[in-house]
């Protein structure tokens, strides 16, 4: 690490996951237009997740993130914005009202476009092509011309991340998140499954509460947290000409902000503590994750909290356990325990998706449900046993009735994967999936909540 940071320090450092420009002036000429480009978020809304991270650290809100694996230009429309919308809403109302749980919403949204690839070049009928690294790079269209990275692609990246951003505020603050809509907020496809009648009565429940709160005086107008929401947004900060042209100085601070995004992540693919990735975060003052794969070593997680996390601030620090059904039992306790033993203030998030992609017989990417579900069930065990707080959960999921997880209460099968298969990289939870784990983890969240308050009346 250097002495000294500057949005551009990282330059300098090796760098994992980077992609070749073969026209390196027209790149400069984009990054000079994002300097000049009005900032996407604002340093008071990252303070303010930073702050709700900081409760999550201490056990009192439950953190909630998903959305696309990866955004697309293609796919770009506001029916599939609201749609996902929706869904997180619906999880988290499961949340706050099954465990008596706040809940901050993150919508892994408006510039998720950047995708680390396992090899620089994929291999078709004897073609080799540079990989697919998501659409603010390069096409996903197996060809020449479409696979080389297009600096251009970067204005289109954030232009459509400021529409998004707009339509989700709209939501959010303007009406559409009234708790008095909740009945509105199921999609057409989940409403005849058992998880929409569950909502459904779970729905009614809350408008009997509503409509006494208002026999009591307590209305919308008065009250405004009945009629909206706070939504943040999140992504991978994984192409670093993006993320440090959007990195200004916060004008009542004076402290650096990435304004690409609320909170910003680092991938498993890209934690070295001497590289380019981690230089880059730990200088920004957002709140800021890391994903937390089986090969991470107890004593290396420690330095990477210090570089990250100098001054041990709650809220700042999400770590995002990635270790797949079969693993995190077995790797997260001794990180978990690296943490406690050092003293350090972090919130410890469930990601179920990564570490449980598998290739179905028809030839798919897929994730099996009941991987995802025993993923989360193993992260809330682990942290059980060791006396400590499981603070969220990390999904990919939309809106839209894609058939590409195999599994759940829909039982879909390898068969049926061909029928809606969408998406652009990994697969995605469906709306009608990710709210039957929503139902799941707030039965977990209970539990937590039962022996902790067992736990302290016996002493």
């Amino acid at each position: 690490m250097t002495a000294k940071w500057t949005p551009s320090t990282w330059r300098d450092l090796p760098i994992q996951q980077v992609p070749f420009y073969p026209d390196a002036a027209a790149l400069a000429d984009v990054e000079t237009q994002l300097r000049r480009s009005p900032p996407l978020v604002f340093a008071g809304e990252a303070r303010n997740l930073k702050r709700s991270l900081a409760r999550v650290a201490a056990g009192e809100a439950f953190l909630l993130q998903g959305g696309d694996c990866a955004e697309s230009f293609a796919e770009f429309h506001p029916d599939n914005i609201r749609d996902t919308f929706k869904v997180l809403l619906q999880m988290a109302i499961v949340l706050t009202f099954g465990a008596a749980c706040p809940v901050v919403k993150v919508g892994r949204m408006a510039g998720q476009f950047a995708k680390p690839r396992s090899a620089d070049t994929e291999t078709i009928d004897g073609v080799e092509l540079p990989s697919y690294r998501g659409d603010i790079i390069n096409g996903i269209e197996f060809e020449e011309a479409a696979r080389i990275p297009d600096p251009q692609r970067v204005l289109r990246a954030y232009n459509q991340s400021a529409s998004t951003l707009n339509l989700l505020r709209a939501f959010a603050q303007g009406g559409f998140a009234d708790l008095h809509r909740v009945h509105r907020w199921t999609a057409d496809f989940v409403s005849d499954s058992p998880q929409g009648h569950r909502y459904e009565e779970m729905a009614q429940r809350i408008q009997e509460a509503l409509s006494f709160m208002e026999a009591c005086g307590l209305t919308p107008e008065l009250v405004p947290q009945l009629r909206e929401t706070d939504f943040y947004t999140a992504h991978e900060a994984l192409l670093l000409n993006y993320e440090e042209a959007m990195t200004r100085v916060d004008s009542t601070t004076g402290d650096w902000y990435d304004t690409s995004s609320h909170l910003l992540w680092i991938g498993d693919r890209t934690r070295q503590p001497d590289h380019a990735h981690v230089e880059f975060l730990r200088g920004v003052n957002n709140p800021i994750g890391m994903k937390c794969g089986p090969s991470l070593d107890p004593d290396e997680l420690i330095r990477l909290i210090d570089i990250l996390n100098p001054s041990n601030e709650a809220g700042r620090l999400t770590l995002y356990s990635r270790m797949g059904s079969d693993k995190v039992e077995e790797k997260l306790p001794a990180l978990i325990r690296a943490v406690e033993r050092e003293g350090r203030t972090v919130v410890w998030s469930c990601d179920p998706m990564h570490g449980n992609t598998v290739k179905a017989s028809t030839g798919y990417k897929t994730r099996p449900f009941d991987r995802i579900l025993a993923e989360v069930k193993g992260f809330f065990a682990v942290h059980r046993a060791e006396g400590t707080y499981p603070g969220g959960v990390h999904f990919e999921m939309t809106g839209r009735d894609v058939t590409e997880c195999i599994g759940g209460a829909q039982e879909i099968t390898d068969a049926d994967l061909s029928d809606r298969y969408h998406t652009h990289c990994d697969p995605r939870l469906n709306a009608s999936q990710s709210l039957e784990l929503a139902f799941l983890i707030a039965e977990q969240l209970r539990e937590e909540r039962g022996e902790a308050e067992r736990a302290a009346a016996a002493q």
